[in-house]
This record gives C-alpha cells, structure tokens and sequence, in this order.
C-alpha cells in the first residue's frame, strides 16, 4: 500500500469516530503557523454541516486561535454545508474548498480567514486517516 493512501475510509467511520477525528485534525491545523498569521485579527464564528450524518460543528477563529465546539451555533457568521460525508472528505482531500461539493452562506467576505484553516486541516486530516492517533498515542478510532 502506497503510505500516502490513507489507512481508513472516512464515510466507513461512525459518526463518533468520525468527530473525534475531524475535531482532531481542527485542533493540529490551529496550530500551525501559517493559519495563525492568517487569521490573527479574524473573528468569525462558522457553522459547518454534513448533512446526510447529520453532523454539526462550530468552529470559532479568535485572534489567532482556532476553537473547535461540537454543539452548533445558533448565529454564525458563515454556514458551511455539504450534502453528504463523500462529498466532505473528498473537499478535505482536495485541500481547496470548492463550490461544486459544499454550500456556503453567510457573510462570504469571511471567507478568506477559513481558507487557510480550511487547507491546513485537509493536511491533518490525511495524517489521523493514515495514523488515528491522539496527542498521547491513544487510538481515535
């Protein structure tokens, strides 16, 4: 097996593993560098979706720090929707939002501070699908 195929089909995940790892893969991409310079001054509260698992998030970016909450907002300042899990991950893998795969609403201006958090969490989440780990080493899924 080639090692940059990852080790575990995300839609096969259950739900459960599946937000412990996209919460993980959010907390790593908060702290790389490069989103923090990006989204240093940014505040936006934003809702994402995956709507055949019925999964919602918040993602709050805050001065720099990026803050994963699993109970969804009821005022985001941008709504980020896909219709199915397929069509969540395949965006991940892509590392580029794409309009072709997920709906956003809301204030679209915001967009340029999820962007690279967007990108760095693609990063990460490949990385938790090749190895399901933790910060201790304890297994995700």
């Amino acid at each position: 097996m080639d090692s940059a195929e990852p080790t575990i089909v995300p839609t096969a995940l259950s739900k459960r593993a599946a937000r412990r790892i996209i919460q993980r893969a959010f907390v790593l991409a908060g702290r790389d560098r490069n989103v923090r310079q990006h989204i240093r001054e940014a505040e936006v509260t934003s809702l994402w979706i995956i709507e055949d698992w019925h999964l919602a998030w918040t993602l709050l970016v805050r001065r720099g720090r990026v803050e994963f909450d699993r109970h969804p907002t009821r005022k985001p300042d941008l709504t980020l929707t896909w219709r199915t899990a397929e069509d969540f991950f395949k965006e991940s893998e892509a590392g580029e939002r794409g309009q072709e795969r997920s709906e956003v609403t809301g204030n679209l201006a915001l967009r340029r501070f999820i962007e690279p958090v967007w990108r760095a969490f693609g990063v990460s989440l490949g990385g938790l699908l090749r190895n399901p780990v933790d910060g201790s080493g304890d297994p995700l899924v």
